[in-house]
């Protein structure tokens, strides 16, 4: 019965410690990546506009490939909604496009709804780095309420290694 109640007050104290700590902690994020793409500014866009090409450079949308996947209006234009809804570790939500500058920038707004009810704005910006290279930044930010704000400590890590590799996956997508 001691080794009950001694576990108790450990997980009890880890979870004071991270609520007091959340106390300290921002509540917004931005966490951002950047890549070079041996491709023209105009064809890296013109592949990056469409969500439903996410599928196939996107480390969170190729976590679970039976995902049920449904979309509404003309994909690459202001008012486009990708949803998800699939496995635990992709969760369910929706992206809607935003706003387009043609060429130049893409921002989108996600709703996150499973496993947590979340908003963040995400935007892809692309830049001539080259005769036929492009920079792309791709960017999410957002705010997190307290307590869920203790996660902030954990996004640059853990959205940026995902980014990165999806930003990696796009290159290699894109240059094959």
């Amino acid at each position: 019965m001691k080794i009950i109640v001694r576990i108790l007050a450990v997980i009890a104290s880890l979870i004071g410690l991270a609520l007091v700590a959340a106390l300290f902690v921002k509540n917004d994020y931005d966490v951002h990546r950047e890549i070079v793409i041996n491709k023209p500014k105009s064809e890296v866009f013109d592949y990056a506009k469409y969500l439903e090409n996410q599928k196939n450079y996107n480390t969170w949308l190729m976590a679970d490939p039976n995902a049920k996947i449904e979309s509404k209006g003309t994909d690459g234009t202001v008012g486009f909604i990708y949803s998800w809804d699939g496995n635990d570790q992709v969760g369910k939500g929706e992206q809607q496009i935003k706003n387009i500058v043609e060429g130049e920038r893409l921002e989108t707004e996600i709703h996150f709804i499973e496993p947590f009810e979340a908003l963040a704005q995400q935007y892809l910006l692309t830049e001539a780095a080259g005769a036929n290279q492009t920079k792309v930044t791709w960017g999410m930010k957002g705010e997190s309420k307290y307590p869920m704000n203790f996660m902030n400590l954990f996004n640059e890590g853990m959205l940026g290694k995902e980014m990165t590799k999806s930003l990696e996956n796009l290159k290699a997508v894109l240059e094959k």
